[in-house]
């Protein structure tokens, strides 16, 4: 499957967003941002960049800030062909399956151990694609939504975080409670957009990439997240989310 990004599926991408997401990213500020972005991008596709995925704003499509349960943030998407699907952590089913993805499912397993009677699958047919968690709510949001083939981070600091924060502010403020999984100083440093709104799960560990995800002060590894947020969603009188992919 193709997922480089064009000059068309850029524009196609915030086109399609749902109108709340639009009126969020007409403030002033994220829309110089985004014509900012725009040129940018042009001009890197422009000198023959290949640039993943084809649709950067996928994570929003299937939510409106109000469907929203839980947000998941990451960095950047994956920067090899056929990868990045504009879901933060998520690749393709039949994709060797990445190290952060790899520790996010065992601590999903560890939450939810599967019935031994299933047979393990073979690496080319693990399901890694997270758009179920999508549907039920989950916003699986990185806070730059475009990368350069074989080049992390290469569009950090390009204007996507100015967007993404206005996205994950937007969310925070809808008043319906949601839980919000930061993994890693990066994710973290966007807490403050979250919590004076009061109402809302805050819950912190390392990243899941196997650099830190067993190091202190608060081990990805045995966190308990997933099972977490369903405990507090059950309190909250709220649907529980199938973690299961």
């Amino acid at each position: 499957m193709d997922n480089r990004l064009t000059h068309a599926s850029f524009k196609g991408a915030i086109a399609a967003l749902a109108v709340p997401w639009q009126a969020a990213l007409d403030d002033a500020p994220v829309r110089q941002a985004l014509d900012r972005l725009s040129g940018f991008l042009s001009e890197r596709l422009g000198q023959g960049a290949t640039i993943y995925p084809a649709l950067p704003f996928r994570a929003l499509h299937a939510l409106a800030p109000q469907d929203v349960k839980v947000v998941i943030l990451g960095q950047d998407p994956y920067h090899g062909a056929g990868q990045a699907q504009g879901l933060a952590f998520s690749v393709p089913d039949g994709f060797k399956r990445p190290p952060s993805l790899r520790n996010i499912l065992a601590e999903v397993e560890s939450d939810y151990p599967t019935d031994h009677s299933v047979l393990t699958l073979a690496a080319d047919q693990q399901r890694n694609d997270l758009s179920r968690w999508s549907t039920q709510g989950v916003l699986l949001l990185n806070t730059a939504l475009t990368v350069e083939d074989g080049q992390p981070a290469s569009h950090a600091r390009q204007g996507w975080e100015i967007i993404t924060d206005c996205l994950i502010r937007q969310v925070a403020l809808d008043r319906a409670p949601k839980v919000f999984m930061l993994w890693g100083a990066h994710a973290q440093a966007k807490r403050d957009l979250i919590e004076n709104q009061g109402r809302h799960l805050i819950l912190t560990a390392n990243h899941p990439s196997p650099l830190s995800a067993r190091r202190a002060p608060v081990p990805f590894v045995g966190c308990g997240h997933f099972k977490r947020a369903n405990t507090w969603f059950s309190q909250q009188n709220l649907q529980v989310i199938d973690w299961k992919v």
